[in-house]
């Protein structure tokens, strides 16, 4: 039951089944039928699946078999109508095939003209569109000309101007040509071009204001030069001082233009050649002499272009190269004034130029970078400067340097330009050319001192008389009062000499103008200037005359009479310096002339020369002497070498009646020169006898010669007791004799008792006889007895007379020996 149950259930579920995929492939698209058949087949009841189909087959034919047979009449009748609809169709066809036809061949014509039509239209329309076109690309093709033209003529800033519209403004709106491919691609080389070009301009113009810059300089400094003088006059004439233009607006105004105005002062000539104008004539400024636009043009390209940097960078690299060259002085510079100055005017044309570039051009060069340069150039034009004017030994050249100089410093500083450090330079400068006046009046005191004739200056008339005392302040009323012909003290360098120390002062003040110094320094300058002319260079050259081998002693006493007179024309000296620098001699700090000083020394130098001269001269006498030691009989009278050297001493000492007997009144008789001198030569002479008793060559000597000695002595007192020279009081003169008198007493009168008894005491008789002296002289006279009475011997004198020697000689030596101990 069961099984029979469950096949039933199974054959159930298989009809279901079937009945499903039945009705799947009557649903189902023929193409997706392959599963469905699939499922069939891979079960076990296809075959009973096959007699389902069938049977619905079946069923499905009889449905249709009965639709049709439904239908069938319909069907018939509509066929029936069909083919009369044929008939008329084709009755339909052939009028639509001749009305074509007819239509054809009536239409040929028209689709001709239609044609025609059509292609004059697409002219018309390719025309128009050309014409448009056209009208686009015209003005970029105009633009591009013009852009050539532009660059043809060298107009590169409109150039670069039309560039910038053509690629921004008209380029873009035909972009899709190839034209216009072809001008894009050019526009990054017409820029280069552009860039290169004016790049070369401005080479010509560095290179251009390279070349003017010696002139642009001259200008400059003319034009300062010029203000200077402007200046000058106004400030001599205030009331027309009412609208002065200051030195900034003169110098650095657009147009640089100053009227000349009169030559210039004779102090500043040599400065600038500059040959007398009319003053209605205009002096040329900088941008007449170079053209600017270049650089602007090339600074405003670049701008544009974005390369500014780049273009201010090059600028200022080259210019930087350029004042290197400019600050290179030529290596003999400082043989003449046009060497400076042409160094000076290419210094202060590169800077006129850049202040040029600074004041018109906006930031291409800045105030530091002008500083900067500045710096450099003020430090090594200073040491250049300090270098070759060095070299200079004509202080005309240092002047004129100098003048110049002060023309540059004033030109740059009304440009703005710190020019304090070459003020400071000027002041070493001044010391140098203070050298180089000392050489030159070393010069002018040499040719004065070597030409003086060295005698009083004779005087025939007034003028003559009232020249000279404007040459010299001397005031004599004794020697005022005497008749012509008349005679000053002094010689003709005196005046000579003062007037030149004035000539010097002059050209030591020449050098302080426009220094901007005060009257305390300027006097301190000149002062400290002279104190060197008159402790130097003065007293040299007078010390070289004095020490001269030729020199003689008339010659010394005038030099004496000259120097003081000189000594007392110091006091104008100062007031002459007061004069022209307005400073009291009281002010404090106020240097005071050496000159009192210098003259005293030479004096000084001149009586010592005096002394030495005399006493060459009398040593030249004594080395005439010849005298006999060994005579044992005097002569009659002194020596002839010494009766002539006394004549010398006597005609020597007139002459000394001429020197002053002190600095302030002149005596025709007691000077204290020509007492010195004489005291001088009387106790040379005296050393010179002592010495010549004394020496060690004679080893013996007799009284006889002692006596023949003792005559010579006497003459010479003779001589200081006959007053050679006034002014001597008492037997003073004989004093310088007083040694040689007392030895040769203590000789001849034999009087040893009294020396040796009084020996030591104020009172003493020889007070002045040294007991060496005594004892040497003693020993010679010993040694020529001993000879000369070698026979004699025996005799009781002779004897007595050896022994009192010897014991005398014992004595001497024991004074000796206390003296000592």
């Amino acid at each position: 039951m069961e099984r029979g149950k469950m096949a039933e259930l199974e054959s159930l579920e298989t009809a279901a089944e079937h009945e499903r995929i039945l009705r799947e492939i009557e649903s189902t698209d023929t193409a997706c039928i392959g599963p469905t058949l699939r499922s069939v087949y891979d079960g076990e009841e296809h075959g009973r699946f096959m007699e389902k189909l069938e049977a619905r087959i079946r069923n499905h034919d009889r449905e249709i078999e009965k639709m049709c047979n439904f239908h069938y009449q319909g069907f018939v009748d509509s066929i029936t109508e069909l083919l009369k609809v044929r008939g008329e169709a084709q009755k339909l066809k052939n009028q639509v095939t001749d009305t074509n036809r007819k239509l054809q061949n009536e239409g040929k014509e028209l689709i001709i003209a239609m044609e025609e039509l059509k292609q004059c239209r697409l002219q018309q329309r390719n025309i128009s569109a050309t014409v448009d076109k056209l009208t686009l690309c015209l003005p970029v093709l105009e633009m591009y000309s013009k852009l050539r033209e532009q660059m043809k003529s060298k107009r590169h800033y409109p150039a670069l101007k039309t560039l910038e519209h053509l690629e921004h403004t008209y380029l873009p709106q035909v972009s899709h040509y190839r034209f216009c491919k072809i001008m894009v691609d050019n526009i990054p080389k017409l820029r280069e071009e552009i860039k290169e070009v004016s790049m070369s301009d401005l080479k010509d113009f560095l290179e251009s204001i390279r070349k003017h810059s010696d002139k642009i300089g001259e200008t400059a400094m003319k034009q300062a030069q010029q203000q200077r003088n402007l200046d000058n006059i106004v400030s001599q004439h205030p009331r027309i001082s009412g609208g002065k233009k200051s030195k900034k607006e003169v110098c650095a105004s657009s147009d640089l233009e100053v009227k000349n105005t009169s030559p210039m002062s004779e102090q500043d000539s040599g400065i600038l050649d500059v040959e007398d104008e009319d003053e209605d004539e205009e002096v040329p400024g900088a941008q007449d002499l170079v053209d600017f636009s270049p650089v602007y043009r090339c600074l405003h390209i670049y701008s544009v272009l974005g390369a500014r940097e780049t273009f201010e960078n090059y600028y200022r690299k080259q210019r930087r190269k350029q004042a290197r060259l400019v600050l290179q002085p030529p290596s003999n510079m400082h043989e003449t004034l046009d060497g400076y100055r042409k160094y000076f005017n290419q210094i202060v044309g590169f800077f006129v130029v850049e202040d040029h570039i600074l004041h018109t051009t906006q930031g291409l060069v800045n105030r530091a970078y002008i500083d900067e340069l500045w710096e450099m150039a003020l430090s090594k034009t200073i040491a250049a400067l300090r270098t070759h004017s060095s070299y200079c030994s004509d202080p005309s050249l240092v002047l004129d340097l100098k003048n110049l100089i002060v023309l540059f410093a004033d030109t740059l500083q009304g440009y703005g330009f710190p020019v304090n450090q070459l003020f400071d330079m000027l002041l070493e400068i001044q010391d140098q050319y203070s050298e180089t006046l000392l050489k030159k009046w070393s010069g002018v005191f040499r040719n004065i001192l070597d030409s003086d004739n060295y005698s009083p200056i004779p005087v025939t008339n007034e003028e003559v008389y009232k020249k000279i005392v404007g040459q010299f302040p001397f005031q004599d009323a004794e020697l005022e009062k005497q008749p012509f012909p008349k005679k000053f003290p002094f010689s003709e360098f005196v005046p000579k000499v003062y007037n030149q120390i004035k000539e010097f002062i002059y050209a030591c003040l020449k050098f302080s103008e426009d220094l901007h110094l005060s009257s305390t320094e300027v006097d301190d300058m000149i002062r400290k200037s002279t104190n060197l002319l008159l402790t130097r260079t003065l007293s040299n050259c007078l010390q070289n005359v004095i020490k001269r081998k030729n020199v003689g002693l008339t010659e010394l006493v005038q030099i004496i009479i000259n120097t003081t007179h000189l000594e007392k024309s110091c006091k104008f000296l100062e007031e002459f310096i007061t004069n022209i620098t307005n400073v009291l001699p009281e002010t404090v700090h106020t240097t005071k002339l050496y000159g009192t000083t210098t003259f005293k020394d030479a004096r000084h130098a001149a009586e010592e020369e005096i002394y030495t001269n005399l006493n060459q001269k009398i040593d030249q006498f004594l080395q005439l002497a010849d005298y006999d030691w060994m005579a044992m009989e005097p002569g009659s009278k002194a020596s002839d070498y010494l009766v002539d050297l006394i004549g010398f001493l006597r005609s020597t000492f007139a002459v000394f009646t001429h020197l002053p007997g002190d600095v302030d009144v002149h005596s025709t008789m007691s000077g204290k020169v020509a007492q010195t001198a004489c005291m001088s030569a009387c106790k040379h002479l005296s050393t010179s006898l002592m010495q010549l008793l004394l020496e060690a060559e004679v080893r013996q000597l007799t009284l006889g010669a002692l006596q023949q000695f003792n005559l010579d002595v006497e003459e010479c007192e003779q001589f200081a007791r006959s007053g050679p020279v006034p002014g001597f009081q008492g037997d003073t003169l004989q004093l310088a004799f007083i040694d040689l008198r007392q030895l040769l007493d203590l000789f001849i009168q034999w009087d040893w008792s009294t020396y040796l008894a009084d020996y030591g005491q104020p009172t003493c008789k020889y007070l002045r006889v040294n007991p060496t002296t005594a004892l040497i002289l003693l020993e010679k006279m010993r040694d020529t007895s001993r000879k000369n009475n070698v026979f004699a011997q025996f005799r009781k004198n002779e004897r007595d007379k050896q022994k009192l020697i010897d014991t005398v000689a014992k004595q001497l030596r024991s004074l000796i020996n206390s003296h000592h101990s």
